[in-house]
């Protein structure tokens, strides 16, 4: 039965941003508690590409009942994804990040909490934010934080709300394991995004709900004001976007592990302080979720190593003497155009494709 399990891990470390082995194999303990044997057989035999239960039942030679009766019953339990256009419904196999660990969220217990939690400090940590292209980008906070620039639309975070014909707000996968696993912190919990097939598969799995622009707007004010982290999906046409804080997030926690976390980001922008007018408050240094500004000498000092030009530090600077710039046009990143494109830069980095 462990090769089984063993042979999801593979597949799934082959998956974009992997699933790597650990000596206590806590990844195949955590892969027992999601994935039944029969599981397990049936997602090794599914492409990250959608194919309908028909297509699926005909190609495996099994019964099509029992076969896309299991598959709903995956897609449910958050193993799968499921897209449905009308009365065509499809599958796809999903990496384990973004995928499987955010589909577990509502089903996340103590036991499973505790068992991600040693698994990403022992292995996937380190690995997660580590390639060339990064699974997430970090976004200014505001457009008008940048207003002496352009700013893309893939940037500009009501622009983002506004390109959407559907979106779903759901609670943070992130805090709500730090949570379960009895730590984290106080910041709100209801503060991810999920756009079009992704909003639907949230709100149909009962882990979202469904909002309008104006209230995705609202919501994420309120979630700057706490001080988290605009952090879309990193494609120009994204299925999502993460609001997140440096104590909890996987993504930002695993940045924090890199020797250059603002080169590993990829973000745009970075923070600069006008020391005439800078007070020595520390309010920058307590919003700042990356632990990259201090005070030395009664002024905010920044290091460019771990900014990663979100703007929190701009935003409540009580003398403006916090500004975000621009990086060089030869320094600015664009981002893949799909969700998929990202996926397929970080397997082939990997050497998986």
């Amino acid at each position: 039965m462990d090769d089984i399990y063993e042979k999801l891990r593979q597949r799934l470390d082959d998956m974009a941003t992997g699933y790597p082995a650990t000596q206590n194999k806590i990844e195949i303990k955590i892969l027992k508690q999601l994935f039944t044997p029969s599981d397990a057989e049936m997602f090794l035999q599914l492409s990250p590409m959608l194919e309908a239960a028909d297509s699926i039942a005909g190609r495996l030679n099994l019964p099509l009942k029992e076969t896309a009766d299991h598959l709903e019953d995956m897609a449910r339990r958050g193993l799968l994804f499921r897209q449905k256009k009308g009365e065509l419904v499809r599958y796809a196999a999903i990496p384990f990040v973004v995928g499987v660990f955010e589909f577990q969220l509502g089903r996340i217990n103590p036991e499973l909490a505790q068992d991600v939690t040693e698994y990403y400090e022992e292995s996937f940590g380190r690995t997660i934010m580590a390639f060339g292209t990064p699974v997430m980008r970090t976004i200014p906070i505001k457009k008008d934080l940048v207003s002496e620039w352009p700013i893309a639309s893939y940037e500009d975070v009501d622009q983002i709300f506004d390109a959407q014909t559907k979106i779903a707000v759901a609670d943070c996968v992130c805090r709500t394991l730090a949570r379960k696993a009895g730590r984290g912190c106080d910041k709100p919990l209801e503060t991810c995004f999920l756009f079009g097939s992704h909003a639907s598969y949230y709100v149909d799995n009962g882990m979202g709900r469904y909002i309008s622009k104006e209230e995705a707007k609202a919501i994420a004010r309120k979630n700057e004001e706490a001080g988290l982290v605009m952090q879309p999906f990193n494609a120009q046409h994204t299925g999502g976007m993460c609001s997140c804080c440096g104590c909890c997030c996987g993504i930002l926690r695993s940045l924090k592990k890199q020797e250059n976390p603002a080169a590993a980001v990829k973000s745009n922008y970075f923070a600069q302080v006008d020391e005439e007018t800078c007070i020595g408050c520390g309010t920058c240094v307590e919003r700042c979720q990356m632990e990259a500004i201090d005070l030395v000498e009664e002024k905010a000092k920044i290091n460019y190593k771990r900014c990663i030009g979100c703007g929190l530090c701009v935003s409540t600077c009580p003398t403006g003497a916090m500004r975000l710039v621009k990086k060089p046009e030869d320094q600015q990143y664009i981002p893949p155009e799909t969700g998929m494109e990202t996926y397929i830069r970080i397997a082939k980095e990997r050497g998986k494709l």
